[in-house]
C-alpha cells in the first residue's frame, strides 16, 4: 500500500468536502441545528458533509472500515479503519467563527498511518503519512524549538457538557497561565494539533474527546517531530480521552504542570 498516494487522495477529497462546508455555511440558518447532548451540536452539514467524506474513503481504500462521528458508517474493518470528524468545530461553525476543519486519520490496526486537518477558511491543508513527514499545503513543517514553558504558547479546550472535573481543570489552566506565554482555546482539537505540528503553539492538552478529535491531527504532530501523550507519560492518546501534544522539548514541564493538580483524579 503506498502512503503518500494515499494521502494525496485524501487531501484532495478534504479540500472537496471543505468547499462544501464553506459554500453551505454562507446560507446556514440556525433553525436546523440539533442537539445530540447537552451542548453537542449538529446540523444537516455535519451529516451531509460525512456521507461525503465516507463516499468518497470508500473509493480510496474500499477494504477499510470506518469510526465516524455521525455514524455515517461505523462498519470496522479487520486491518485498516478511517476515523472521521467531518467538521471538527462545529459550534464555531454554527456562529460564524472561522475556526473549524475537516479532519480524518486512517488507522492500521492501533496505528495512525495517515492523517489530514483541512481548514477550509484560510485554505490550509496539513497532512502526514508515516515516514513521511508533515506538510501544510506541499510545505514540509516541523514543530517550534522554543526550549521551554516560559518561552511558548500553550492550547486548550474546555469541557462542554461533562463538568465534574472543571475545577481542577480551572487549576491546571491557572498553573499554565503563570508559566507561559498564554493560553488560547480555539474550539477545534485538530485545528490545536495542526498548530502545534507547524509551530504556531508550542503545546496543546485536553480532556474527554474522542478518537475522531485527534485521529487526523495526532500523526501530523508526531511526523512534524514532536510528542504526544495521555495527561501521564504514554498511553493510548487516541482512544483515551486525553491527550497532551507537544514540541518535545516541554512536554515534560507539560505533564508536571497538569500532574500538579490532576494527579488525585487522573486515571
Amino acid at each position: 500500500m503506498n502512503l503518500q498516494q494515499l494521502s494525496q487522495n485524501l487531501n484532495i477529497l478534504a479540500r472537496s468536502v471543505g468547499a462544501f462546508i464553506m459554500n453551505e455555511g454562507e446560507t446556514f440558518d440556525r433553525s436546523s441545528i440539533e442537539q445530540k447532548g447537552v451542548n453537542d451540536l449538529v446540523s444537516y452539514v455535519d451529516k451531509q458533509a460525512e456521507e461525503k467524506l465516507v463516499e468518497g474513503l470508500r473509493k480510496i481504500l474500499p477494504e477499510a472500515g470506518f469510526i465516524t462521528e455521525e455514524k455515517t458508517d461505523n462498519t470496522k474493518g479487520e486491518r485498516f479503519n478511517w476515523v472521521v470528524d467531518p467538521l471538527d468545530g462545529t459550534t464555531n461553525f454554527m456562529h460564524g467563527l472561522p475556526a473549524y476543519t475537516v479532519s480524518v486519520g486512517l488507522l492500521d490496526k492501533d496505528e495512525v498511518v495517515v492523517g489530514v486537518v483541512y481548514d477550509p477558511n484560510r485554505d490550509e491543508c496539513f497532512s502526514a503519512y508515516k515516514g513521511g513527514g508533515a506538510f501544510c499545503n506541499d510545505n514540509a513543517i516541523k514543530v517550534s524549538d522554543a526550549p521551554a514553558l516560559k518561552d511558548s504558547l500553550i492550547a486548550t479546550g474546555f469541557p462542554y457538557y461533562d463538568f465534574g472535573l472543571t475545577q481542577q481543570y480551572l487549576q491546571v489552566l491557572g498553573s499554565f497561565m503563570s508559566k507561559s506565554h498564554g493560553i488560547r482555546r480555539i474550539g477545534s482539537a485538530a485545528l490545536d494539533l495542526a498548530y502545534v505540528a507547524i509551530g504556531r503553539f508550542e503545546g496543546f492538552f485536553e480532556y474527554n474527546l474522542n478518537a475522531w478529535d485527534v485521529a487526523g491531527g495526532a500523526l501530523i504532530v508526531q511526523e512534524a517531530g514532536g510528542k504526544l501523550s495521555k495527561f501521564s507519560e504514554g498511553g493510548d492518546y487516541i482512544f483515551g480521552r486525553e491527550i497532551v501534544a507537544s514540541n518535545t522539548t516541554i512536554h515534560h514541564e507539560m505533564l508536571a504542570t497538569i500532574a500538579e493538580h490532576w494527579k488525585q483524579i487522573s486515571k
